[in-house]
């Protein structure tokens, strides 16, 4: 807990500085950096984290310019008991996003690693391609993604093309307050319900946000986000928090 608080107030102190700083003001760049957090590692309905369960906290390094959008992104709980390096580029024409990620979780255990063995067979790298329509006019998404290569195995060792699909919307109300509501469903016997079922709801979440307005332009989201897996009959409830330079 005390490690939790000390990071919070370190991302608070970086935001203020950050949007205080003379050079913040007047530089612009394609370049950003971002830091996330999560008490709690949820992803698409899944806990990532099953045993030793810590705040994990995601450090980002992106380039955008107009549609186009690359990411480099690490994942590292707080008591050094999970990993992970992830890659991504995509683009957005309208209401149209195309997405390549790649998904990578490193020992934690040992110095040595495995990272550039890239064969469809051993390989522990995940790769997934997604697809998003975001009409501009509504405040509606409907995702559709897929692993189509790498360590996404079925419990006969083939490739199982775990497929996932997620619609959400979210209302805006007062001033700098959200409620969001997203359900997303594994479509296959996929890694999203242990590659033991066919279709079934594996993600129900409703998340309110609250973002606090900095000076000029910079803001600090906090998000509470209520999450129910009816496939694992889990529910969570997780705080994250970001933010970007």
């Amino acid at each position: 807990m005390k490690k939790l608080l000390f990071l919070l107030s370190l991302v608070i102190s970086v935001s203020v500085y950050s949007q205080n700083s003379g050079e913040s003001k007047v530089r612009k760049s394609n370049f950003h950096l971002g830091l996330d957090m999560q008490t709690k590692y949820v992803w698409h309905g899944m806990e990532m984290m099953t045993e030793d369960s810590s705040p994990v906290v995601f450090p980002q390094i992106n380039y955008q310019n107009k549609g186009f959008y690359a990411y480099v992104m690490g994942g590292y709980s707080l008591n050094g008991k999970y990993s992970e390096v992830d890659w991504g580029i995509s683009y957005t024409h309208k209401w149209l996003t195309i997405a390549l990620n790649d998904y990578y979780y490193p020992t934690t255990t040992t110095s040595n690693d495995q990272y550039f063995k890239f064969g469809n067979d051993d390989t522990g790298h995940w790769l997934e391609g997604s697809i998003t329509i975001a009409p501009e006019k509504y405040p509606f998404y409907l995702t559709l993604s897929n692993f189509f290569y790498g360590a996404d195995k079925n419990l006969e060792g083939k490739q199982a093309y775990s497929t996932y699909v997620e619609v959400g919307t979210h209302c805006e109300f007062l001033e700098d307050n959200r409620i969001a509501l997203a359900v997303g469903a594994a479509c296959n016997e996929s890694c999203y319900n242990g590659y033991e079922h066919g279709f079934g709801i594996c993600n129900v979440e409703l998340k309110y946000t609250h973002t606090i307005q900095l000076k000029d332009g910079w803001s600090f989201p906090m998000n509470v986000a209520y999450i129910i897996n009816p496939i694992r009959e889990k529910s969570f409830v997780n705080f994250s928090t970001s933010i970007a330079f």
